[in-house]
Order: structure tokens, then C-alpha cells, then sequence
């Protein structure tokens, strides 16, 4: 029983020199934290680009197809009559 804590672990001050200020801590896990999102978005695709542009293009059309419907008022929808 000849060691004491610091001796076995280190004291307290060693590790306080080691770590950031609070503020680059919190800057630190927002940049990593943004990094795994954008990885989260991209996983298993071949080209996460093109999946964003083809993804902006099909809410264009549905929101072109939206004004199309609201302008026209619903009047030119087409009937089917039989005989």
C-alpha cells in the first residue's frame, strides 16, 4: 500500500493542461457533430450531388404542378363518358 492516487492515475492539474477551453470544446463537437450529419446524408450513395440536384428538381416540378393546378382552378380536369 505504498502508491498513493497520484502516483497511479495522475493528479488533477495534469489532466486539466491537456483539455480545451470550454468554448473550442463546444466549437469542436459542433464542427464534428455538422461532419457526421453531412456523412449521414451521403451514406450509400454514388453521388450525393446528383441525389441532392435530382431531389431540388422533383420539388420544383411538384411545385410548379401546385401553381398549375391553383391557377387553372381545377376546371380542365378530364371526364370520360361512355356510350
Amino acid at each position: 500500500m505504498g502508491a498513493c492516487m497520484p502516483c497511479l492515475f495522475g493528479s488533477a492539474d495534469d489532466y486539466d493542461q491537456d483539455q480545451p477551453d470550454e468554448e473550442t470544446r463546444r466549437q469542436q463537437q459542433a464542427e464534428a457533430a455538422q461532419k457526421r450529419m453531412k456523412q449521414e446524408e451521403s451514406r450509400g450513395l454514388a453521388d450525393p450531388e446528383g441525389a441532392k440536384r435530382r431531389q431540388q428538381q422533383k420539388e420544383e416540378a411538384e411545385k410548379k404542378a401546385e401553381a398549375l393546378e391553383q391557377q387553372g382552378g381545377g376546371e380542365n380536369k378530364l371526364s370520360w363518358q361512355v356510350g
